[in-house]
Protein backbone atom coordinates (compact mmCIF):
# COMPACT_ATOMS: atom_id res chain seq x y z
CA UNK A 1 0.00 0.00 0.00
CA UNK A 2 1.39 3.38 -1.00
CA UNK A 3 1.93 6.07 1.59
CA UNK A 4 -0.47 9.00 1.34
CA UNK A 5 1.10 12.40 0.74
CA UNK A 6 0.49 15.14 3.30
CA UNK A 7 -1.43 18.22 2.26
CA UNK A 8 0.39 21.30 1.03
CA UNK A 9 1.32 23.40 4.10
CA UNK A 10 -1.37 25.96 4.86
CA UNK A 11 -3.96 24.14 2.75
CA UNK A 12 -7.53 25.29 3.46
CA UNK A 13 -10.03 22.41 3.58
CA UNK A 14 -13.51 22.87 2.11
CA UNK A 15 -16.27 24.20 4.37
CA UNK A 16 -17.73 21.17 6.10
CA UNK A 17 -21.17 22.43 7.19
CA UNK A 18 -22.46 24.93 4.63
CA UNK A 19 -25.44 27.04 5.54
CA UNK A 20 -28.89 26.80 4.00
CA UNK A 21 -29.02 29.29 1.12
CA UNK A 22 -31.59 32.05 1.44
CA UNK A 23 -31.90 32.06 -2.36
CA UNK A 24 -33.77 29.05 -3.74
CA UNK A 25 -32.10 27.75 -6.88
CA UNK A 26 -34.55 27.05 -9.71
CA UNK A 27 -35.32 23.39 -10.43
CA UNK A 28 -32.76 21.91 -12.80
CA UNK A 29 -29.85 24.10 -11.66
CA UNK A 30 -26.45 22.96 -12.92
CA UNK A 31 -23.24 23.51 -10.96
CA UNK A 32 -21.12 23.93 -14.09
CA UNK A 33 -17.75 24.23 -12.38
CA UNK A 34 -16.67 21.89 -9.60
CA UNK A 35 -13.94 19.31 -9.00
CA UNK A 36 -13.12 16.12 -7.16
CA UNK A 37 -9.90 15.50 -5.24
CA UNK A 38 -9.23 11.77 -5.02
CA UNK A 39 -9.86 10.42 -2.45
CA UNK A 40 -6.11 10.00 -2.58
CA UNK A 41 -6.16 6.39 -1.37
CA UNK A 42 -8.32 5.39 -4.35
CA UNK A 43 -7.14 7.94 -6.94
CA UNK A 44 -3.54 9.02 -6.31
CA UNK A 45 -2.53 12.55 -7.19
CA UNK A 46 -0.21 13.15 -10.14
CA UNK A 47 3.53 13.08 -9.38
CA UNK A 48 4.01 16.35 -11.31
CA UNK A 49 1.28 18.23 -9.38
CA UNK A 50 1.91 21.71 -8.02
CA UNK A 51 -0.14 21.14 -4.84
CA UNK A 52 -1.48 18.33 -2.65
CA UNK A 53 -5.07 18.97 -1.53
CA UNK A 54 -7.33 17.44 1.06
CA UNK A 55 -9.67 14.70 -0.09
CA UNK A 56 -12.87 15.91 -1.70
CA UNK A 57 -14.42 12.96 -3.46
CA UNK A 58 -17.64 12.26 -5.33
CA UNK A 59 -19.67 11.40 -2.23
CA UNK A 60 -18.89 14.76 -0.66
CA UNK A 61 -19.62 16.55 -3.93
CA UNK A 62 -22.98 14.87 -4.38
CA UNK A 63 -23.90 15.58 -0.76
CA UNK A 64 -23.22 19.27 -1.38
CA UNK A 65 -25.24 19.12 -4.60
CA UNK A 66 -28.25 17.84 -2.73
CA UNK A 67 -27.82 20.25 0.18
CA UNK A 68 -27.72 23.31 -2.08
CA UNK A 69 -30.60 22.20 -4.28
CA UNK A 70 -28.46 21.65 -7.36
CA UNK A 71 -29.65 19.05 -9.90
CA UNK A 72 -26.52 18.37 -11.97
CA UNK A 73 -22.77 18.91 -11.99
CA UNK A 74 -20.05 19.55 -14.52
CA UNK A 75 -16.89 18.12 -12.98
CA UNK A 76 -13.71 19.77 -14.21
CA UNK A 77 -10.47 17.79 -14.00
CA UNK A 78 -8.38 19.15 -11.14
CA UNK A 79 -4.75 19.97 -11.96
CA UNK A 80 -3.58 17.88 -8.99
CA UNK A 81 -4.63 14.79 -10.99
CA UNK A 82 -2.74 15.80 -14.13
CA UNK A 83 -3.93 13.92 -17.22
CA UNK A 84 -5.16 10.92 -15.23
CA UNK A 85 -8.90 11.51 -15.46
CA UNK A 86 -9.86 8.44 -13.41
CA UNK A 87 -11.31 10.24 -10.38
CA UNK A 88 -13.32 12.66 -12.52
CA UNK A 89 -14.62 9.92 -14.81
CA UNK A 90 -15.55 7.73 -11.84
CA UNK A 91 -17.54 10.58 -10.35
CA UNK A 92 -19.33 11.30 -13.62
CA UNK A 93 -20.18 7.64 -14.12
CA UNK A 94 -21.45 7.39 -10.54
CA UNK A 95 -23.88 10.27 -10.99
CA UNK A 96 -26.69 8.42 -12.74
CA UNK A 97 -26.48 10.75 -15.73
CA UNK A 98 -26.49 13.87 -13.55
CA UNK A 99 -22.89 14.87 -14.27
CA UNK A 100 -20.66 15.67 -17.22
CA UNK A 101 -16.89 15.90 -17.23
CA UNK A 102 -14.11 18.16 -18.50
CA UNK A 103 -10.86 16.27 -19.01
CA UNK A 104 -7.18 17.06 -19.24
CA UNK A 105 -5.58 15.23 -22.14
CA UNK A 106 -2.19 15.15 -23.83
CA UNK A 107 -1.59 15.62 -27.55
CA UNK A 108 -0.81 11.93 -28.09
CA UNK A 109 -4.23 10.79 -26.86
CA UNK A 110 -5.80 8.27 -29.21
CA UNK A 111 -9.16 8.58 -30.89
CA UNK A 112 -10.22 5.39 -29.11
CA UNK A 113 -9.47 6.93 -25.71
CA UNK A 114 -11.37 10.08 -26.65
CA UNK A 115 -14.36 7.98 -27.66
CA UNK A 116 -14.14 6.16 -24.33
CA UNK A 117 -14.17 9.46 -22.45
CA UNK A 118 -17.05 10.71 -24.57
CA UNK A 119 -19.08 7.60 -23.78
CA UNK A 120 -18.31 8.13 -20.08
CA UNK A 121 -19.81 11.64 -20.19
CA UNK A 122 -16.83 13.91 -20.91
CA UNK A 123 -17.72 16.90 -23.07
CA UNK A 124 -14.59 19.02 -23.18
CA UNK A 125 -10.96 19.55 -22.26
CA UNK A 126 -9.33 22.21 -20.14
CA UNK A 127 -6.29 24.27 -21.07
CA UNK A 128 -4.68 25.97 -18.06
CA UNK A 129 -2.45 28.98 -18.64
CA UNK A 130 -1.75 29.77 -14.98
CA UNK A 131 1.90 28.97 -14.46
CA UNK A 132 1.43 28.34 -10.74
CA UNK A 133 -0.95 25.46 -11.57
CA UNK A 134 0.57 23.79 -14.61
CA UNK A 135 3.65 23.88 -16.76
CA UNK A 136 3.11 25.88 -19.91
CA UNK A 137 2.08 23.78 -22.88
CA UNK A 138 3.11 24.80 -26.40
CA UNK A 139 0.26 26.23 -28.40
CA UNK A 140 0.83 23.76 -31.23
CA UNK A 141 0.28 20.89 -28.78
CA UNK A 142 -2.95 22.45 -27.58
CA UNK A 143 -4.09 22.96 -31.16
CA UNK A 144 -3.44 19.26 -31.79
CA UNK A 145 -5.75 18.40 -28.90
CA UNK A 146 -8.42 20.83 -30.06
CA UNK A 147 -8.43 19.36 -33.57
CA UNK A 148 -8.79 15.85 -32.14
CA UNK A 149 -11.79 16.73 -29.96
CA UNK A 150 -13.62 18.94 -32.46
CA UNK A 151 -15.31 16.01 -34.29
CA UNK A 152 -16.84 14.90 -30.98
CA UNK A 153 -18.58 18.24 -30.53
CA UNK A 154 -16.54 18.97 -27.41
CA UNK A 155 -15.37 22.39 -26.30
CA UNK A 156 -12.21 23.84 -24.78
CA UNK A 157 -12.28 25.33 -21.29
CA UNK A 158 -9.75 28.13 -20.88
CA UNK A 159 -8.21 29.24 -17.59
CA UNK A 160 -6.02 32.33 -17.84
CA UNK A 161 -5.20 35.63 -16.18
CA UNK A 162 -6.75 38.76 -17.66
CA UNK A 163 -3.40 40.40 -18.32
CA UNK A 164 -2.42 37.44 -20.52
CA UNK A 165 -5.41 37.78 -22.84
CA UNK A 166 -3.77 40.21 -25.31
CA UNK A 167 -1.06 37.70 -26.16
CA UNK A 168 -3.40 34.70 -26.16
CA UNK A 169 -6.62 35.88 -27.80
CA UNK A 170 -5.46 35.32 -31.37
CA UNK A 171 -4.61 31.70 -30.50
CA UNK A 172 -7.90 31.26 -28.63
CA UNK A 173 -9.82 32.60 -31.61
CA UNK A 174 -8.11 30.10 -33.92
CA UNK A 175 -9.24 27.03 -31.98
CA UNK A 176 -11.75 24.90 -33.94
CA UNK A 177 -14.15 24.41 -31.03
CA UNK A 178 -16.48 26.44 -28.85
CA UNK A 179 -14.71 28.05 -25.89
CA UNK A 180 -15.68 28.25 -22.23
CA UNK A 181 -13.78 30.77 -20.09
CA UNK A 182 -13.29 30.14 -16.39
CA UNK A 183 -14.01 32.89 -13.86
CA UNK A 184 -14.63 35.71 -16.36
CA UNK A 185 -10.98 35.56 -17.40
CA UNK A 186 -9.90 36.55 -13.88
CA UNK A 187 -10.40 40.33 -14.15
CA UNK A 188 -8.64 42.82 -11.90
CA UNK A 189 -11.64 43.96 -9.87
CA UNK A 190 -9.78 47.01 -8.58
CA UNK A 191 -10.27 48.41 -12.09
CA UNK A 192 -13.68 49.58 -13.29
CA UNK A 193 -15.92 47.00 -14.95
CA UNK A 194 -16.38 49.52 -17.79
CA UNK A 195 -12.62 50.00 -18.12
CA UNK A 196 -10.45 48.98 -21.08
CA UNK A 197 -9.23 45.65 -19.69
CA UNK A 198 -12.61 44.08 -19.01
CA UNK A 199 -14.08 45.69 -22.12
CA UNK A 200 -11.39 43.94 -24.14
CA UNK A 201 -12.46 40.63 -22.60
CA UNK A 202 -16.13 41.27 -23.39
CA UNK A 203 -15.29 42.10 -27.01
CA UNK A 204 -13.29 38.86 -27.21
CA UNK A 205 -16.42 37.03 -26.05
CA UNK A 206 -18.49 38.88 -28.62
CA UNK A 207 -16.18 38.06 -31.54
CA UNK A 208 -15.84 34.36 -30.81
CA UNK A 209 -18.03 31.41 -29.84
CA UNK A 210 -17.45 31.85 -26.11
CA UNK A 211 -19.33 30.89 -22.96
CA UNK A 212 -18.34 32.61 -19.71
CA UNK A 213 -18.41 31.23 -16.18
CA UNK A 214 -19.36 34.02 -13.77
CA UNK A 215 -17.73 31.97 -11.06
CA UNK A 216 -15.24 32.24 -8.21
CA UNK A 217 -15.86 35.69 -6.77
CA UNK A 218 -13.94 34.43 -3.74
CA UNK A 219 -10.82 34.22 -5.95
CA UNK A 220 -11.29 37.61 -7.56
CA UNK A 221 -12.44 39.74 -4.63
CA UNK A 222 -10.08 42.23 -3.02
CA UNK A 223 -12.38 43.98 -0.56
CA UNK A 224 -15.05 41.30 0.01
CA UNK A 225 -16.93 40.83 2.22
CA UNK A 226 -16.29 37.10 2.37
CA UNK A 227 -19.03 34.49 2.13
CA UNK A 228 -18.82 33.68 5.82
CA UNK A 229 -20.72 34.43 9.03
CA UNK A 230 -24.17 34.68 7.43
CA UNK A 231 -23.04 37.36 4.94
CA UNK A 232 -25.80 37.38 2.32
CA UNK A 233 -24.16 39.96 0.03
CA UNK A 234 -20.60 38.70 -0.38
CA UNK A 235 -17.90 39.90 -2.78
CA UNK A 236 -19.61 43.13 -3.75
CA UNK A 237 -16.49 44.30 -5.62
CA UNK A 238 -16.90 41.43 -8.11
CA UNK A 239 -20.63 41.94 -8.66
CA UNK A 240 -20.36 44.67 -11.36
CA UNK A 241 -18.18 42.44 -13.54
CA UNK A 242 -20.46 39.43 -13.30
CA UNK A 243 -23.63 41.50 -13.67
CA UNK A 244 -22.21 43.24 -16.74
CA UNK A 245 -21.40 39.85 -18.30
CA UNK A 246 -24.83 38.38 -17.52
CA UNK A 247 -26.59 41.43 -18.95
CA UNK A 248 -24.58 41.52 -22.17
CA UNK A 249 -24.42 37.77 -22.80
CA UNK A 250 -27.48 36.25 -21.05
CA UNK A 251 -27.42 33.14 -23.27
CA UNK A 252 -23.67 32.45 -22.88
CA UNK A 253 -23.12 32.53 -19.11
CA UNK A 254 -22.67 29.64 -16.68
CA UNK A 255 -22.44 29.37 -12.90
CA UNK A 256 -20.67 26.96 -10.57
CA UNK A 257 -19.40 26.59 -7.02
CA UNK A 258 -15.75 25.67 -7.73
CA UNK A 259 -16.05 23.18 -4.86
CA UNK A 260 -13.79 22.06 -3.16
CA UNK A 261 -12.12 25.40 -3.90
CA UNK A 262 -8.51 24.48 -4.69
CA UNK A 263 -5.62 26.68 -3.64
CA UNK A 264 -7.49 29.34 -1.71
CA UNK A 265 -5.20 31.06 0.76
CA UNK A 266 -7.24 33.84 2.37
CA UNK A 267 -10.44 32.06 3.48
CA UNK A 268 -12.68 29.12 2.62
CA UNK A 269 -16.19 30.28 1.67
CA UNK A 270 -19.44 28.83 2.93
CA UNK A 271 -20.99 27.29 -0.20
CA UNK A 272 -24.50 28.09 1.01
CA UNK A 273 -23.60 31.78 1.04
CA UNK A 274 -22.04 31.46 -2.42
CA UNK A 275 -25.51 30.52 -3.67
CA UNK A 276 -26.76 33.80 -2.22
CA UNK A 277 -24.28 35.59 -4.48
CA UNK A 278 -26.24 34.44 -7.56
CA UNK A 279 -29.19 36.89 -7.36
CA UNK A 280 -26.73 39.76 -7.00
CA UNK A 281 -25.40 39.11 -10.50
CA UNK A 282 -28.44 37.58 -12.21
CA UNK A 283 -31.12 39.90 -10.92
CA UNK A 284 -34.22 38.74 -12.83
CA UNK A 285 -35.90 35.36 -12.85
CA UNK A 286 -35.20 35.07 -16.59
CA UNK A 287 -31.50 35.78 -16.13
CA UNK A 288 -31.33 33.27 -13.31
CA UNK A 289 -33.09 30.57 -15.32
CA UNK A 290 -30.73 31.03 -18.27
CA UNK A 291 -27.58 31.18 -16.12
CA UNK A 292 -28.42 28.24 -13.90
CA UNK A 293 -30.52 25.92 -16.07
CA UNK A 294 -31.05 26.71 -19.74
CA UNK A 295 -27.50 27.57 -20.78
CA UNK A 296 -25.68 24.66 -19.10
CA UNK A 297 -28.36 22.21 -20.24
CA UNK A 298 -27.96 23.40 -23.83
CA UNK A 299 -24.18 23.03 -23.63
CA UNK A 300 -23.89 19.77 -21.68
CA UNK A 301 -27.22 17.94 -22.10
CA UNK A 302 -28.48 19.14 -25.50
CA UNK A 303 -31.91 17.88 -26.31
CA UNK A 304 -32.70 16.97 -22.70
CA UNK A 305 -35.03 18.86 -20.41
CA UNK A 306 -34.00 19.81 -16.91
Amino acid sequence: MSTLSPKTPGWLDWYANPSEPAFTLPPGTVDAHCHVFGPQAAFPFAPERKYTPCDGGKDDLFALRDHLGVSRNVIVQATCHGADNSAMVDAVQSSGGRARGIATVRPDITDAELRRLDAAGVRGVRFTFLKRLADAAPQDALMTVAKKIAPLGWHVVLYFESNDLPELERFFGSLPTPLVVDHMGRPDVTQPAEGPDFTRFLRFVERNEVWVKVTCPERLSVTGPAALNAERHPYTDVVPFARHTVEEFPDQVLWGTDWPHPNLTDHMPDDGLLVDYVPQVAVTAEQQRKLLVDNPMRLYWPGETA
